[in-house]
């Protein structure tokens, strides 16, 4: 004859138990600070520690900073609602106080991820001031440096038209000029529309204009090669 296993008793919330329950309930139902005491600190105090330390790891409340003093807070503030326990209501002990807890650490939860957003939000808005100073900078810095571009640029052309010069270069360098004064106020600007834009300045045909363009750049380039390069007859 096979031998019947004895089942283990449970050994869950033996923390907490019908002794624990009863000593809650008296608790609630004295005024005397004495036995209140003595009641807390055998019985109910322990069992808080380990109901609130469970619900932590349970829950992952653990992740939240300053897990230890939130622990030691929360016990001190179920301390302060223990007489506020009715029996009489149908709630168990531990069930009561179980949900309460949860609840706490819940909202220690949401005002720690309003905290980190408003953090986040900060650290955005420090960026975005850090970001909008740079590049106010750099925009700055970039308009000074193309406006000095286009007043050298300017400069040189006039010494282009001292030389002798065919008639078409003339035109073509007129229609430059007014080009560049108006450089603001042309929205498109690639060389398509600047090749249309010189051509109906300067009336040539497309032929003529491609001809003349031709020795305009070279002198162009010379130019261009020492402004980079911070040559001084050019600055």
């Amino acid at each position: 004859m096979k031998k019947r296993r004895r089942r283990r008793k449970s050994t869950k919330r033996l923390y907490f138990t019908k002794v624990h329950e009863d000593a809650i309930i008296r608790y609630a139902s004295i005024t005397d600070r004495h036995e209140r005491g003595i009641l807390y600190a055998t019985l109910i105090g322990p069992a808080f520690n380990e109901m609130v330390n469970k619900i932590i790891y349970t829950y992952k409340f653990n992740s939240l900073p300053n897990i230890e003093c939130l622990s030691e807070e929360c016990q001190i503030w179920l301390t302060t609602i223990l007489d506020k326990f009715d029996p009489e209501k149908g709630h168990k002990a531990f069930s009561y106080f179980s949900v309460i807890t949860k609840n706490w650490f819940i909202q220690k939860v949401k005002k720690n991820s309003k905290r980190l957003k408003r953090e986040v939000k900060c650290e955005d808005v420090y960026n975005q001031i850090e970001n909008e100073q740079f590049v106010t900078k750099n925009y700055y810095e970039d308009d000074r440096h193309q406006k000095e571009f286009w007043l050298a640029l300017t400069s040189e052309i006039e010494g282009w038209k001292q030389l002798p010069l065919k008639e078409i270069e003339m035109r073509t360098i007129l229609a430059i000029e007014d080009l560049i004064s108006n450089i603001e106020n042309i929205e498109i600007f690639n060389k398509k529309a600047i090749y249309l834009y010189l051509r109906e300045i300067s009336g040539l045909n497309t032929k003529q204009l491609v001809a003349s363009l031709s020795s305009i750049k070279k002198r162009y380039r010379e130019f261009k090669h020492g402004w980079v390069n911070g040559d001084e007859k050019w600055r």
